[in-house]
Protein backbone atom coordinates (compact mmCIF):
# COMPACT_ATOMS: atom_id res chain seq x y z
CA UNK A 1 0.00 0.00 0.00
CA UNK A 2 1.38 3.61 -0.90
CA UNK A 3 0.65 6.39 0.84
CA UNK A 4 0.33 10.37 0.05
CA UNK A 5 0.00 13.71 1.92
CA UNK A 6 -0.42 17.02 0.61
CA UNK A 7 -1.67 20.27 1.92
CA UNK A 8 -3.22 22.37 -0.25
CA UNK A 9 -3.33 26.61 1.03
CA UNK A 10 -6.30 28.67 0.38
CA UNK A 11 -7.32 32.36 1.47
CA UNK A 12 -10.28 34.03 -0.02
CA UNK A 13 -10.78 38.02 -0.42
CA UNK A 14 -14.24 37.94 0.97
CA UNK A 15 -16.17 36.22 4.14
CA UNK A 16 -17.59 33.81 2.16
CA UNK A 17 -16.66 31.77 -0.99
CA UNK A 18 -17.18 28.33 -2.82
CA UNK A 19 -14.05 27.19 -4.76
CA UNK A 20 -13.71 23.84 -7.12
CA UNK A 21 -10.58 22.39 -5.83
CA UNK A 22 -10.83 19.23 -8.54
CA UNK A 23 -8.09 20.51 -10.60
CA UNK A 24 -6.05 20.45 -7.52
CA UNK A 25 -7.22 17.37 -6.06
CA UNK A 26 -6.76 16.04 -9.83
CA UNK A 27 -3.04 17.06 -9.54
CA UNK A 28 -2.12 15.52 -5.90
CA UNK A 29 -3.12 12.24 -7.84
CA UNK A 30 -1.07 12.51 -10.84
CA UNK A 31 1.86 13.57 -8.31
CA UNK A 32 0.97 10.34 -5.78
CA UNK A 33 1.18 7.70 -8.79
CA UNK A 34 -1.73 5.96 -7.18
CA UNK A 35 -3.92 4.14 -9.74
CA UNK A 36 -6.51 2.43 -7.36
CA UNK A 37 -7.74 3.27 -4.29
CA UNK A 38 -9.15 6.28 -2.38
CA UNK A 39 -8.37 10.22 -1.71
CA UNK A 40 -9.62 11.83 1.22
CA UNK A 41 -9.79 15.14 1.20
CA UNK A 42 -10.81 17.15 4.75
CA UNK A 43 -10.79 20.56 5.82
CA UNK A 44 -7.97 21.71 8.56
CA UNK A 45 -9.97 24.96 9.96
CA UNK A 46 -13.30 24.65 11.78
CA UNK A 47 -14.84 27.35 9.71
CA UNK A 48 -14.57 26.09 6.33
CA UNK A 49 -15.80 22.70 5.00
CA UNK A 50 -15.12 20.59 2.00
CA UNK A 51 -18.32 18.68 0.08
CA UNK A 52 -19.08 17.09 -3.68
CA UNK A 53 -21.87 19.00 -5.57
CA UNK A 54 -22.92 20.32 -8.99
CA UNK A 55 -20.60 23.24 -10.35
CA UNK A 56 -23.32 25.61 -11.23
CA UNK A 57 -23.27 29.17 -10.14
CA UNK A 58 -27.08 28.90 -9.42
CA UNK A 59 -26.75 26.24 -7.02
CA UNK A 60 -24.09 28.05 -5.62
CA UNK A 61 -25.97 31.11 -4.85
CA UNK A 62 -28.68 28.68 -3.63
CA UNK A 63 -26.22 27.64 -1.04
CA UNK A 64 -25.34 30.73 0.14
CA UNK A 65 -29.12 31.62 0.60
CA UNK A 66 -29.75 28.45 2.06
CA UNK A 67 -26.92 28.69 4.48
CA UNK A 68 -28.16 32.30 5.76
CA UNK A 69 -31.63 31.24 6.42
CA UNK A 70 -30.39 28.29 8.66
CA UNK A 71 -26.93 29.95 10.29
CA UNK A 72 -27.36 33.86 9.51
CA UNK A 73 -24.24 36.14 10.07
CA UNK A 74 -25.59 38.84 11.48
CA UNK A 75 -27.25 40.31 14.25
CA UNK A 76 -23.58 38.99 15.76
CA UNK A 77 -25.25 39.24 19.12
CA UNK A 78 -27.41 36.20 18.12
CA UNK A 79 -24.95 33.81 18.90
CA UNK A 80 -23.26 33.47 22.69
CA UNK A 81 -19.86 32.14 20.96
CA UNK A 82 -19.62 35.67 19.26
CA UNK A 83 -17.66 37.35 22.54
CA UNK A 84 -13.96 37.40 21.05
CA UNK A 85 -14.86 36.47 17.49
CA UNK A 86 -17.53 37.46 15.13
CA UNK A 87 -17.88 33.67 13.21
CA UNK A 88 -20.21 31.72 15.02
CA UNK A 89 -22.05 31.52 11.93
CA UNK A 90 -18.98 30.19 9.85
CA UNK A 91 -18.76 27.44 12.80
CA UNK A 92 -22.61 26.42 12.18
CA UNK A 93 -22.40 26.59 8.24
CA UNK A 94 -19.44 24.08 8.26
CA UNK A 95 -20.95 21.61 10.68
CA UNK A 96 -23.84 21.67 7.77
CA UNK A 97 -21.37 21.69 4.65
CA UNK A 98 -19.43 18.56 6.34
CA UNK A 99 -15.94 18.68 7.07
CA UNK A 100 -14.70 15.81 4.15
CA UNK A 101 -15.01 14.13 1.27
CA UNK A 102 -13.72 10.73 0.03
CA UNK A 103 -13.75 9.64 -3.70
CA UNK A 104 -12.78 6.20 -4.99
CA UNK A 105 -9.46 5.74 -7.10
CA UNK A 106 -10.34 3.85 -10.31
CA UNK A 107 -7.41 3.26 -12.80
CA UNK A 108 -5.93 6.82 -12.04
CA UNK A 109 -9.00 9.02 -11.85
CA UNK A 110 -11.50 10.23 -9.56
CA UNK A 111 -14.04 8.04 -9.57
CA UNK A 112 -17.03 10.51 -9.44
CA UNK A 113 -20.89 10.46 -10.47
CA UNK A 114 -22.26 13.02 -13.41
CA UNK A 115 -21.43 16.42 -12.42
CA UNK A 116 -19.75 15.65 -9.26
CA UNK A 117 -17.13 18.28 -8.58
CA UNK A 118 -14.99 18.65 -4.93
CA UNK A 119 -15.76 22.35 -3.47
CA UNK A 120 -13.93 24.01 -0.27
CA UNK A 121 -16.28 25.88 1.31
CA UNK A 122 -15.01 29.11 3.49
CA UNK A 123 -16.91 30.52 5.89
CA UNK A 124 -15.23 32.90 7.60
CA UNK A 125 -12.38 33.64 5.33
CA UNK A 126 -9.51 36.80 4.76
CA UNK A 127 -7.17 34.23 5.80
CA UNK A 128 -4.83 31.24 4.82
CA UNK A 129 -6.35 28.24 5.36
CA UNK A 130 -5.72 24.58 4.39
CA UNK A 131 -7.21 21.38 2.55
CA UNK A 132 -5.55 17.93 3.83
CA UNK A 133 -5.32 15.66 0.37
CA UNK A 134 -4.46 12.17 1.83
CA UNK A 135 -4.33 9.17 -0.80
CA UNK A 136 -4.18 5.81 -0.02
CA UNK A 137 -3.45 2.88 -2.43
CA UNK A 138 -1.53 1.23 -5.26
Amino acid sequence: MNTYRKELWFETPTRRKLLNITPHVQQCLEESGIMEGIVLCNAMHITASVFINDDESGLHHDFEAWLEKLAPEKPYSQYKHNTFEDNADAHLKRTIMGREVMVAVTEGNLDFGPWEQIFYGEFDGKRRKRVLVKIIGE
